[in-house]
């Protein structure tokens, strides 16, 4: 799976069906499901946006949680129970259910931004404002990423 970088403004069209950017779906090329898995965030008013392969990783991580743990109760209700896998059609659209696009506040257009392995969907204004809330608190904390070469 390739990385989904940079944002990228589109309009949802009269039927609600939005284009997928074209690197994105580039990105997702050498997948088996041919669309994509989107759940509402639960950190911010946004959509959640990933690979299925992605998604299956995902699973295998709460494998790893107590069988009773409360935490995975709420995480798979509201990561598993909420996604919805969208194939694209022949010109790489997708159609976003109208609760997803409610809680992004996404009306007519919106801004998918790449996160590295996933992305997510939108509102443009908002995207600007959480943006410039991450880049105050990023200065103030300067986080240090270790990496291995």
């Amino acid at each position: 799976m390739g990385l989904f970088l940079s944002n990228y403004e589109n309009r949802l069209d009269t039927k609600g069906r939005i284009s997928v950017p074209a690197a994105f779906r580039s990105s997702l090329n050498n997948e088996n499901f041919a669309g994509v898995v989107l759940y509402r965030s639960f950190t911010h008013n946004c959509i959640e946006g990933l690979s299925m392969s992605r998604m299956e990783k995902i699973a295998s991580a709460t494998d790893q949680m107590g069988i009773f743990d409360g935490e995975l109760d709420d995480l798979t209700a509201l990561v598993f129970a909420d996604a919805r896998p969208l194939s694209f059609d022949v010109t790489g659209r997708i159609v976003i259910p109208s609760d997803l696009l409610k809680h992004a506040n996404i009306t007519d257009r919106a801004l998918f931004v790449g996160r590295g392995n996933s992305f997510q969907i939108w509102n443009p204004e908002d995207f600007i404002n959480a943006q410039k809330t991450s880049l105050n608190k990023l200065q103030k904390n300067r986080p240090n990423l270790k990496i291995n070469i």
